[in-house]
């Protein structure tokens, strides 16, 4: 019973179509190929066969096939999702990408043979948000090397696994001030961050590499080249064996290995974004549910990514898009905003600085359009898009906030929604306006406030009963709101007169303006 009620809420004669079904789905960000999904898909694809004709869905028949999956669907088609309105968000996403694919600046990595090989021309955006939502636009199913976007994920596992302590014992917070794979340490004689060759090393050692399950995410040829061409590496090895940088027990050549190793697992934008939207989802994989790393390893691994994950361009990073994110030589560039969405880009031309110049120019437009930097909401700032909130949902804030003003008598609140540019004759669900409910509770502060800074609210409108807030007045007998009322209606009536005297000398002087302008004129033309 509870099924049929829950399935009931969503049940719509427009999804009663099994295509139809589906591309509402996709409208709502959730993919057909979502494992959460998985039973939902396998009961329509079974009531397409058994169907004589056409597709359609009858009530009891979308009961079935939703059964498993009627929190989720509930969720999908009731705009319950972080991002509500997401194919106008996917929409906004395509044209940023649009913009920014013109870019033909940057230079593919050659120092690896393997990373040489790519197209410049290729350029991929995934993005999941911590609900599950999807959106791929370009190049998103190629595979690419993590390289070092690995980093953070190597870390965070290795606070899961040993905890923030064991693991900053042999590793630094700092950022170092140098290129990434410069040979130096701190004053401790530490790498200084995880987010730096030297770091990720140490921290390869800290990884209990059989928790690893490979399959087939490795590029062997990328792994060999990596290791042929790694002497940089090997030397920065060396130098911390001889500091006595690594954990008692480990082989610093199983470390670097593993190192190459963990550099060259293969991603897609797709697979990168959930990885991103794990941590953006405080280690709880959004896909699957299942928690991955735990909360204290996900706050750690944002905050250096914050301050160290962008190499030298770490500190424009975080002025300008104020979001924690990991770049690679592969051209990735990994980005988390948290408790909303994890995004990956793709393109192989990076800038001097070992960033990729696409994903880097995304990034600033995103943070451009959509209130996602970490200080785009505070007070007196300006206001950007926020996809986390549908339209009607700042209306129905501004509602209740004013209504409640107007209840409780709060000139202070009702004159500084005015001088916010707040509309003051906003209505309810009964077409009420605040001055309706003043009157209605007997709050005549409401109507004595005669500050000529403050726009006055409209008191001969009607609601859905046909009473002026008048008649509500009188009706709940409320004898002093009635003279007040009155009062501010004869106020209202002469400010209306005054203004409309003030709007006509206003045009007559901007008709003489201009016939003395077209007198000038005249005589100009005379003249000539």
């Amino acid at each position: 019973h509870l099924l049929c009620t829950a399935s009931s809420l969503i049940y719509k004669p427009s999804i009663s179509d099994f295509h139809c079904c589906i591309q509402a789905l996709k409208r709502t960000g959730l993919y057909p190929s979502d494992p959460r999904l998985k039973g939902c898909m396998e009961n329509i694809r079974q009531a397409v066969k058994e169907s004589a004709g056409e597709a359609m869905m009858d009530r009891d028949l979308f009961h079935r096939c939703v059964g498993g999956n009627i929190v989720l669907l509930i969720q999908a088609f009731r705009n319950k999702f972080i991002i509500p309105e997401f194919d106008v968000f996917a929409h906004k996403i395509n044209e940023i990408y649009n913009r920014v694919q013109h870019q033909t600046d940057g230079k593919v990595a050659d120092y690896i043979p393997q990373l040489a090989k790519f197209s410049p021309e290729l350029w991929g955006v995934s993005l999941c948000t911590v609900d599950g939502q999807r959106h791929s636009v370009g190049d998103t199913k190629l595979p690419f090397c993590l390289q070092s976007c690995v980093k953070p994920l190597q870390y965070a596992i290795a606070v899961h696994e040993a905890g923030t302590e064991s693991v900053h014992h042999y590793v630094g917070k700092e950022p170092s001030g140098f290129k990434f794979n410069m040979l130096s340490l701190d004053d401790e004689d530490k790498p200084h961050n995880p987010m730096v060759n030297a770091g990720a090393i140490v921290i390869s050692s800290l990884i209990k590499v059989n928790r690893w399950t490979w399959g087939n995410s490795k590029s062997l040829s990328l792994f060999q080249s990596e290791k042929e061409t790694g002497d940089r590496n090997f030397a920065i090895g060396y130098y911390m064996k001889e500091k006595k940088c690594f954990p008692p027990g480990a082989d610093m050549i199983d470390a670097l290995d593993f190192y190459f190793q963990l550099c060259s697992i293969e991603v897609t934008c797709e697979s990168g974004s959930i990885m991103a939207a794990t941590l953006a989802n405080g280690g709880i994989c959004p896909i699957t549910g299942k928690r991955l790393l735990s909360a204290e390893a996900v706050r750690n691994t944002l905050s250096l990514m914050h301050s160290c994950g962008m190499y030298d361009f770490s500190g424009q990073m975080a002025f300008h898009v104020g979001l924690p994110a990991k770049s690679g030589v592969s051209g990735a560039i990994l980005l988390v905003i948290p408790n909303v969405m994890g995004v990956m880009c793709w393109s192989p031309p990076l800038d001097r600085v070992g960033n990729s110049v696409r994903g880097i120019s995304f990034c600033q437009e995103l943070v451009s359009l959509f209130n996602f930097h970490n200080y785009d909401n505070l007070r007196h700032f300006v206001k950007k898009q926020d996809p986390r909130r549908q339209d009607r949902d700042d209306r129905n804030k501004s509602v209740f906030n004013l209504m409640f003003a107007a209840c409780s008598g709060d000139v202070s609140a009702l004159r500084r929604f005015a001088l916010s540019s707040m509309d003051m004759d906003l209505k309810d669900y009964d077409s009420r306006t605040a001055l309706h409910i003043a009157a209605a509770e007997g709050e005549p502060r409401v109507f004595r406030s005669n500050s000529k800074s403050v726009p006055r609210a409209n008191c001969e409108i009607y609601c859905m009963w046909g009473n002026l807030p008048v008649d509500d007045a009188v009706q709940f007998g409320h004898d002093e709101v009635v003279k007040v009322l009155n009062d501010y209606q004869q106020v209202c009536s002469q400010r209306e007169m005054q203004d409309a005297a003030a709007d006509s000398q206003k045009f007559t002087n901007k008709c003489k303006c201009s016939s003395d302008s077209f007198h000038m004129l005249s005589v100009c033309v005379a003249l000539t």
